[in-house]
């Protein structure tokens, strides 16, 4: 709450739902870093060995397409496997409030109570909460789930490969479209301006330091398209 003028004041909105869509914004933050590292890898290291455009387009749609649909895969599996955890609990926490509901009311003063409200003041807001809707109460406070907003693992399964595709284009496209003389410099260079800026705003979006993100992403891209072109170009060598 920030104060405007003598008496007026004004406070700071908090919609329904706003954790989630941060999550989901930083999910695609972070696939976009995952495509653009992964298939920067491939392309770079397949650059370190062959000049061969054509190989290097099929190295790059391959590596974005498998990248792409494991990214979705093991999202949609991952956030599956929550989605069944948060209904099993539901579905306890029900059952408990059905055949119990005196204890599951005392067990609502306690958590009250635990985050610092007083003995009376704790009881009033769990009998008020338990009057209004107890299961989302004890779903809140006790589980911390939001029955409205469960998981839902096709839009995060999307949203993953999107923004794996979104990202893993950049590196690919860079490679294709530059001269060969001029093609792994610029390609690293695309790269490391696209992870400065994924750095950035998965940063932003959590709250965190900008700096240490940004350096975090370049250097391990950087290691990551410098060890795939050396072993890249060793291995043309050899063959």
């Amino acid at each position: 709450m920030s104060t405007l003028a003598a008496g007026a004041t004004t406070v700071e909105p908090h919609h329904p739902g706003t954790a989630a869509r941060l999550n989901r914004l930083r999910a695609a933050v972070l696939g976009a870093n995952d495509g653009i590292v992964s298939v920067a890898g491939v392309v770079v290291g397949v650059a370190g060995a062959t000049s061969d455009r054509p190989a290097l387009a099929i190295a790059g749609v391959a590596a974005l397409t498998a990248g792409a649909l494991s990214m979705a895969v093991g999202e949609y599996v991952s956030v599956s496997s929550q989605r069944d955890s948060e209904r099993a609990l539901l579905d306890l926490e029900r059952r408990e409030l059905a055949e119990s509901p005196e204890e599951e009311l005392e067990e609502l003063v306690d958590l009250h109570r635990a985050s610092g409200l007083s003995p009376e003041l704790a009881r009033a807001v769990a009998v008020e909460q338990t009057a209004h809707d107890a299961l989302r109460a004890h779903a809140r406070v006790e589980l911390g789930i939001d029955p409205d907003e469960l998981v839902d693992p096709g839009h995060a399964a999307l949203a993953s490969f999107a923004a794996f595709v979104v990202g893993g284009l950049l590196p690919l496209v860079a490679v294709l479209v530059t001269p060969v003389a001029a093609r792994v410099p610029v390609t690293f260079l695309a790269v490391l301006v696209a992870l400065a800026l994924t750095g950035a705003s998965s940063a932003r979006l959590g709250g965190a330091p900008r700096r240490p993100a940004v350096v975090r992403n370049l250097v391990g891209g950087s290691l990551a398209m410098g060890i795939t072109y050396g072993v890249g170009t060793l291995v043309g060598l050899a063959v």
